[in-house]
């Protein structure tokens, strides 16, 4: 395969981006990892919030994703991007515990029929701080469209039941769009 199943595509214009990132309690110096990021609209909304004294981390297997998502960085004048070409599902060149906040939106779907669900949990549970939050947006487990196939798609106690013995604990569930939902937990240790 050339490039990952869902390259190209993006959940953000489904979301309620204000909600997004309320949820994801950014502060000016929050150092977040964006897993999978495609063409990186979280990881650019979340670095205007976050602003210069903060870093995001933006991986996906995608090159045109991510040659994409820096050229808009470039663009929009938020140079705290930092994005790479990489397999979230294998050890990342960042060190152990120097993340506040990892992203998984739309994502872990791929990855968990894939079967790399739980590498790439335990990837981000790796370079997570203790008390840091993972993040995991997901569409709801019904046929609607756009978004996967049903058959693909995580109900929340799936994505629980993936993300909590990988070190984390559930924080919260929200509704974020129209068939999508937000999962926060924090990263146990």
């Amino acid at each position: 395969m050339s490039h990952p199943i869902a390259a190209g595509k993006s959940s953000f214009d489904l979301v309620d981006p204000e909600r997004v990132l309320s949820e994801l309690r950014l502060q000016p110096d929050t150092v977040l990892l964006d897993l999978a990021c495609g063409i990186g609209n979280y990881a650019l909304a979340a670095a205007t919030v976050i602003g210069p004294a903060g870093t995001v981390y933006a991986f996906d297997l995608w090159p045109e994703g991510i040659d994409l998502l820096r050229q808009s960085a470039r663009e929009r004048g938020v140079p705290q991007v930092r994005a790479e070409v990489a397999d979230v599902r294998e050890p990342l060149p960042l060190p152990a515990g120097s993340c506040d906040l990892a992203l998984m939106a739309t994502v872990l779907h791929d990855l968990a029929a894939e079967g790399g669900g739980e590498k790439a949990l335990r990837e981000a549970a790796r370079l997570l701080r203790p008390g840091g939050r993972l993040v995991v947006i997901e569409f709801e487990k019904v046929d609607s469209h756009p978004g996967p196939p049903a058959a693909i798609r995580l109900a929340h106690e799936e994505v629980e039941a993936l993300v909590v013995p990988c070190g984390f604990r559930r924080e919260r569930l929200v509704p974020v769009g129209d068939p999508l939902y937000l999962l926060s937990f924090v990263r146990e240790g």
